[in-house]
Parts: structure tokens; sequence; C-alpha cells
């Protein structure tokens, strides 16, 4: 219910900011005494609803450091650190993308990547995990992060993101005029009401919730390519099943709310519908499937 809540806030806050700045440049002149605009709201629409996502893209590392607590490894300390460096820069090779920034940082176990841009990206990986697993189980674990970043995953989510917002603010104002119109049917006044204001901030909520299972779909898609992606980095499917079952024994700790979709594993919520993860057993056995299909 937190993320639904955060979700559903951070939409509203991105459209309120967005329509007060689309209004001083009139962008938002999509309700007309002739009824609406659709180009113009199509437009609108297709602005606010991309705004918040691609600007979340492009912060998403220094945002990803401060909420984690992340340590950006500059210069290896100490032996773990060194190996982590060179395991990245390998995986990072064979995937042919450029060196991701390497962090650590303190908590349950869990690894996550994040960055706007292959060649520029960040994988991180909790000191829970390091203390839990075997360099083989760590190194699958790096390998579906880089797979991530491989696969473009903090991209596409992205766009999927700013397709379903956009849709969102258009049928909720679509929904909201409609519904305007009819409570106006004999009114002599012009111009939306409060009928309209109403519906368009009900729609958006429910219309939020509703994108959010969406891209919770597309999210849990991505995640069987990254542990796929894992097995052909290290040449073999095996320790992402090993480091998978691990997990589940663990329990790890869910990220930060605005992290938890970029994980490696996420605790399932009371609605399956809203898990960015499919359930570890599915994922173990997606792994064993394509090796005996091999």
């Amino acid at each position: 219910m937190k993320r639904i809540f955060l979700f559903v806030a951070t939409n509203i806050a991105v459209i309120a900011v967005m329509s007060i700045v689309l209004s001083v440049l009139g962008v938002d002149r999509f309700l007309t005494a002739n009824g609406l605009n659709l180009q113009m709201l199509v437009a609108f629409s297709a602005v606010v609803g991309f705004t918040g996502s691609i600007f979340s893209l492009l912060i998403s590392k220094p945002m990803a450091k401060w909420s984690t607590g992340a340590h950006v490894i500059d210069a290896p300390s100490n032996s773990t650190e060194l190996w982590l460096v060179d395991t990245v820069r390998k995986l990072a090779q064979r995937a042919e993308i450029g060196m991701p920034e390497v962090a650590i940082y303190e908590g349950e176990p869990n690894a996550f990547a994040t960055g706007a841009f292959k060649n520029s990206a960040m994988v991180a990986v909790s000191t829970g995990l390091l203390q839990s697993m075997n360099r083989e189980e760590v190194e699958a674990v790096l390998g579906h992060e880089v797979a991530h970043i491989a696969n473009g995953d903090m991209v596409t989510m992205t766009l999927i993101q700013g397709v379903v917002n956009t849709f969102v603010v258009f049928l909720s104002r679509v929904v909201g005029y409609a519904v305007d119109q009819a409570l106006s049917r004999n009114s002599n006044d012009r111009g939306p009401g409060i009928g309209y204001t109403i519906t368009v901030i009900v729609c958006q909520i429910v219309f939020g919730i509703a994108a959010q299972i969406i891209v919770a779909w597309f999210s849990r898609k991505r995640e069987f390519r990254a542990d796929a992606g894992s097995a052909k980095l290290l040449g073999n499917p095996q320790p992402m099943a090993n480091a998978l079952a691990r997990l589940g024994g663990l329990t790890p700790n869910s990220l930060p709310e605005s992290m938890a979709a970029l994980g490696i594993s996420d605790k399932p919520g009371f609605m399956a519908l809203f898990s960015s993860h499919p359930p570890i057993e599915q994922r173990i056995a997606a792994l064993n499937a394509a090796r005996g299909s091999h």
C-alpha cells in the first residue's frame, strides 16, 4: 500500500507542477467553448506524462546514492572491493557496455542497477549480500544487474511509465469533461465546473493505480530477461539459480520505495499485481527450464 500511495502522490505532484508550467506556456488550453481540443489535450498529456518519468531517469544515480547511502568505490581499499570492481569490469566487457560505477551500501541482502545511459550506469550491492553469499553467487547477482544495464531496462521502464502516465492524464480529463457536461446540462455556466475538477482528481488516482499494475507487469518480465542475461554472461545458469535460492531463504529487505523496481529481489506485497519482481520460485524454474532446453 505504501508503494501505491507513493506512486499516486508522486504523479499528482508532477502533474500539478507541470500543469502550472504548461498553463503559463498556454499548452493547457484544451478546454474550449466548443468542447475538448483533443490534439491540444494529447500534447498536454504527453508532456506531463513523460516529463516526470524522464526527469526521474536523469536523476536516478544521485537519487540512488542518496536514498541508499551507497558508497562508490573510486579506489578499492580492500580485496573485496578490488574483486567487485574487477568482476563488474569483466562482466561489462562481456556485455559490451561501458564500465559502470560500483558501489556498496549498508543493508540486508539486495542489489540494484541504475543510471540513464548504458555507458554511465551504476551497480550497487549491499553489505548483507556480500556477507551471506559466496563469490560465485555474488558474481551471478552482478551479472543480473549488468544484464539490466545491457538490456536498456532503465530507459525501457521510463518510456513505459511515460506512456501510461500520458494515458492517465488524457483519460482522466476526458472522463472529467464528460461528467462535467452531464452535471451542467441544464446550466448556463460556461467552462469546467467543480464536477470536472473532482472527477479528474479521482480518475487520476484510480487510473494511476491501474497504470502501476501495467508497469509492474513489465518490470516482472524484465527480471526473467536479466536472470537469463546473467546465465549467459557467466556461461552457466546454476550460479544465478543458487543466488536466488539463497535470497529466498534470507528474505531480503525491500529497497527504498523509489528503488524497489531496480533491485535483485523484493518482498512480495499483499497484492501480487503490484510486485515489481516475480516470485523467486518462478525465476529459478525459468532458469532450470532454459538449461534443460539446451
